[in-house]
């Protein structure tokens, strides 16, 4: 088999994590304080794909571009292909064929995460040489997803989102094809919602005789799109955590598998892992609980707070009740004011969502 490439796909515009990716592409919110996006680049380096093409928008390119940079950092080579519309994951593989040319190659949702990354399955595809290599996970809601039917070990059927799913098995968003995917997409129409989707084109590549194999995921995997999720992820990615302290701990306790970067200060606090405080970080006087990811920059002081994800620069201050499950945007800032009479105060975004006791 010719040199694997990488795609991965990092375009949508992630309209169900607003108000965050208002002003930041979905695939760039951390998880553990890391964008998503640098997960997916990290599995396809480690099961040896260098060579990587990353489809992006108009709107959001600018910013993946400038974090990403040349992929020298992840020991990679990073070419972007911009879509200019969502049109489908069927378009954007049309969209990187001048960079796909003939090679195999990996197709990465950049909004996913996948325990234990891709090195299994890369050989698998490299070995047994199928023309499509499709992931599969058993879910509760497979209406949610693209369906796959199987006879034994061959794929007989694909449906997008079908209304009444013939099994639980949803496709994962991590694809291995040969080119003759490109004649595929050619030969579908778009879908009622407009779209050329890949599994009308993986469906075109059974019709016509190729062999496509699937691939039962045993371990976890995530789509990030959701708060949920999100903050599901980061529980999942903390738990393999290793305990680091490089910032300075005072009059504090950290309890199990915490990490406290370099130029983070925790002072007359409790840290209980799970959980991550970036760099420059302040906790002070306060209670971080499990799986919690505080950002660079971050501040929280006279305050609780577990089971959420801080983007970089927000604060949490003179707060009485706990903060959990929630994720708080860049520099955004949560505090209560000793002002009477008793009342809130609010500058909210839109569509963002405020649970109040």
């Amino acid at each position: 088999m010719e040199e694997l490439k990488g795609l991965i796909l990092s375009g949508g515009k992630g309209t169900r994590l607003q108000p965050i990716t208002f002003t930041s592409a979905k695939q760039l919110v951390p998880v553990a304080n890391r964008p998503v996006l640098f997960y997916g680049i990290e599995a396809m380096v480690a099961a040896g794909i260098t060579e990587i093409g990353i489809i992006i928008a108009p709107q959001t390119g600018a910013e993946i571009r400038e974090v990403v940079g040349d992929g020298s950092q992840f020991g990679a080579q990073v070419t972007f292909i911009e879509q200019d519309e969502p049109a489908g994951l069927a378009h954007a593989v049309l969209t990187a064929e001048p960079f796909l040319g003939d090679n195999p190659f990996v197709m990465y949702l950049g909004d996913n995460l996948l325990q234990g990354g891709i090195n299994d399955l890369v050989e698998a595809f490299r070995t047994g040489n199928p023309d499509a290599l499709i992931l599969l996970t058993q879910v509760a809601d497979p209406e949610n997803y693209g369906v796959a039917e199987l006879d034994g070990e061959r794929v007989v059927s694909l449906q997008e989102k079908p209304p009444e799913p013939k099994t639980d098995l949803a496709l994962v968003g991590v694809y291995m094809f040969t080119a003759a995917i490109h004649e595929a997409a050619r030969a579908i129409e778009p879908s009622a919602r407009g779209e050329l989707e890949i599994t009308d084109a993986i469906q075109f590549l059974v019709d016509q005789n190729h062999r496509v194999e699937p691939h039962i995921v045993k371990g976890w995997w995530k789509d990030t799109g959701r708060l949920e999720d999100m903050l599901e992820a980061n529980r999942l990615v903390l738990d393999t955590a290793e305990r680091r302290i490089d910032g300075e701990v005072i009059d504090s306790t950290c309890e199990g598998r915490v990490v406290i970067e370099s130029g983070a200060v925790v002072e007359r606090s409790t840290v209980r892992g799970p959980a991550v405080i970036g760099a420059g970080a302040r906790v002070i006087d306060a209670h971080v609980g499990p799986y919690s990811a505080i950002g660079d920059r971050c501040v929280v002081e006279r305050a609780e707070v577990e089971n959420s994800i801080l983007l970089e620069g927000s604060s949490l201050t003179d707060l009485r009740v706990r903060v959990e499950a929630s994720l708080l945007g860049r520099n955004a800032k949560i505090s209560r004011s000793e002002g009477q009479p008793s009342a809130y105060r609010f500058l909210v975004g839109d569509e963002s969502d405020i649970g109040v006791i």
